[in-house]
């Protein structure tokens, strides 16, 4: 019978044994507190893979000696839960973990209720997607949600050691050396997933031959082959895409440049090249804005000249317009006028178009008052003449308040005053 994988063998037995998540698992923290009162409530886990989702479940399970079953919301079907609905009315509780339990549809979900209810089953759902936006209510009002953060090096590190030495289930019965440079590129290229690592060091391990002296010995250049770096998550539907875009148009209005191009530097790993384009255009009219008006034309051109030359050359023109935008003065006037224009609006404040600005060029315009009295600002030597404008229900509303963080913005502000006094 083929030995089950490295990482598989190595999952906790017990809540001491978690590694990381100490938010949670740590001592007097909520799962800690629940193993150790034995009063268990269904509970929704998610959070990067890796991370120990699976990990927490059956460490609760083995804690607490409760029946410990793992199902897939996808692969098992309706039947499979019905055996551990069974499990659970003959032993009193069964913990399911189920796996991609935001894919539960209504006919798995609908068995299952009741016996959530009940508390016959202890429901832990895992899923790598936000629960409020991907998860049935009906599901997560009966649970509790708890969010997973990635390893630190430091956690993952000592999941490896552990593997080392663990003469049961690791491979603390073999002659393993490993450099500590070698150690340590595990424990951090793998991004903070322990089952990564893991399989990495399990497949140096088993693919190295003894020296003459039974030892076998892991170097860097061992662990590079076996551990090549871990690709970004690049998923358009997943948290951690929005969570970095964020970040990303969050850290140019703040103006840190450092943290801009980190989160840049993280899409350009994804390769994300069409959401890094759009934000950018984004930022540039909504945050920087009047501020630096340049700016959206300099930004285009770059993201231009990203798309035709490609990575990893699109990196520098994007790089130039990301530092641009960080360090320009920055006014979201615009956008705000807008935004409260349109609220206006959808509340009804609206009114009828004055006579004198409506459409005159039909025949019978005239007869119906169309066009009449209006001023044409260009025969005025300013350029300009006082009229009204808006609808008669809103004729003293404001929109545009200009922000003086920009020289030209500044002199935005300084026509629009004058030109708001003397209406």
């Amino acid at each position: 019978m083929q030995q089950k994988p490295l990482a598989f063998r190595m999952r906790p037995r017990t809540i001491e044994e978690v590694v990381g998540q100490h938010h949670l698992v740590g001592d007097e923290k909520i799962i800690a507190r629940m193993v150790k009162a034995k009063l268990l409530t269904s509970m929704i886990l998610y959070g990067p893979p890796g991370i120990g989702k699976t990990s927490i479940a059956s460490a609760i399970a083995g804690s607490t000696k409760y029946a410990f079953r793992a199902l897939n919301a996808v692969t098992n079907n309706k039947k499979d839960m019905e055996i551990v609905a069974a499990e659970a009315k003959m032993s009193g509780k069964v913990i399911l973990l189920l796996d991609e339990v935001h894919r539960l549809d209504k006919a798995k979900q609908d068995f299952l209720l009741p016996y959530l209810e009940n508390g016959m089953i202890v429901l832990i759902g895992a899923t790598t997607s936000n629960p409020y936006h991907a998860i049935n209510p009906a599901i997560r009002s009966r649970c509790q949600i708890f969010e997973l953060k990635p390893l630190t090096s430091d956690d993952v590190l000592l999941a490896l050691t552990r593997s080392l030495e663990d003469v049961e289930r690791g491979f603390g019965l073999l002659k393993v050396k490993v450099t500590a440079e070698a150690l340590q590129h595990f424990a951090n290229a793998s991004n903070g997933d322990a089952r990564s690592s893991l399989n990495a060091l399990e497949l140096a391990v088993l693919s190295t031959d003894q020296d003459g002296d039974g030892i076998i010995h892991i170097g860097m250049n061992t662990a590079e082959e076996c551990l090549q770096k871990k690709a970004m998550v690049a998923d358009s539907d997943g948290d951690e895409h929005y969570d970095v875009l964020s970040a990303f148009q969050k850290s140019i209005r703040g103006s840190d440049a450092n943290a801009a191009l980190h989160y840049l530097g993280r899409l350009i790993e994804a390769g994300d090249l069409p959401s890094i384009s759009r934000r950018l255009i984004v930022i540039a009219y909504e945050d920087v804005g009047l501020a630096n008006p340049q700016v959206g034309a300099h930004t285009l051109a770059a993201i231009e000249t990203a798309e035709r030359i490609g990575f990893p050359e699109a990196r520098i023109p994007l790089a130039n317009a990301v530092i641009e935008l960080c360090l320009s003065p920055k006014s979201n006037s615009a956008v705000m006028a807008i935004d409260t224009a349109l609220t206006d609006i959808r509340k009804g404040l609206v009114g009828e178009v004055p006579d004198h600005l409506r459409d005159a060029h039909y025949k019978g315009a005239k007869e119906l008052g169309r066009g009449i009295g209006y001023l044409y600002p260009h025969n005025y030597e300013t350029g300009w003449v006082p009229q009204q404008y808006l609808p008669n229900k809103i004729k003293n509303k404001q929109y545009y308040q200009p922000k003086k963080t920009g020289k030209f913005e500044q002199a935005l502000a300084t026509v629009y005053e004058k030109l708001t006094r003397k209406q």
